[in-house]
């Protein structure tokens, strides 16, 4: 299951917020650093499974423990009653350092954070190409060895589709966008024959303006 899957008990505006976004970075960096040691893979399949088996299962748990209602102690009780004793000790004290800082409602987002971390610290990033039609799995293989020839990490291709496009496809790495999109083409070309034509009538009114002989 992706982390796009994960359950989401935030409104979006907290979710967008920069400020959240930094803050659930930090946490991200310091999960990801402490798990080095114990296998970040492990911790962080750890991680997904409290969200989705426990949090999304039990809609009402999750509601009270993601949510501003009730104090830190009722949810460090009730860490210590449902995640301590199956629970690895270095998530459990997480969840407890969250709990502490009223955090609990950052965890989706932390989440998404530390697997991002984790990539960029194995020398990955994450790609977006867009493409008109769904792309086939030889297809988007072919983009990622393409892509990791010419960018300094191997790249994870996130595929979406937007028939506007027409064809070909449109590549974002980070701020970065590279258009090879038949749209984004067919719109040079007709901007191109605009100013081609606005040159040829500039240039008609300059001989107007100052004919032969003047």
């Amino acid at each position: 299951m992706s982390t796009e899957d994960l359950p989401n008990n935030h409104i979006p505006s907290v979710m967008e917020d920069p400020s959240t976004l930094a803050i659930a970075k930090m946490y991200a960096e310091a999960f990801v650093g402490a798990a080095q040691s114990v296998g970040v893979d492990a911790v962080l399949e750890e991680f997904e499974s409290f969200l989705v088996d426990v949090l999304d299962s039990n809609p009402d748990f999750a509601s009270f423990f993601c949510s501003s209602v009730g104090n830190r102690d009722d949810k460090l009780k009730l860490i210590e009653r449902v995640v301590a004793p199956y629970g690895s000790e270095l998530f459990t004290n997480f969840l407890r350092v969250l709990a502490s800082k009223d955090r609990l409602d950052l965890l989706p987002l932390i989440l998404r954070e530390s697997k991002l971390n984790h990539e960029i610290r194995q020398g990955k990033k994450r790609v977006q190409v867009t493409s008109a039609t769904e792309l086939s799995d030889e297809q988007k293989e072919r983009i990622r060895q393409q892509l990791s020839e010419k960018l300094p990490f191997d790249p994870i291709i996130e595929s979406s589709v937007d028939p506007s496009l027409v064809g070909g496809i449109v590549v974002r790495v980070g701020d970065t966008v590279y258009d090879s999109s038949v749209r984004t083409r067919m719109k040079q070309l007709r901007e191109r024959m605009r100013q081609r034509s606005l040159n040829e009538i500039q240039s008609g009114r300059d001989r107007f303006s100052h004919p032969e002989g003047d």
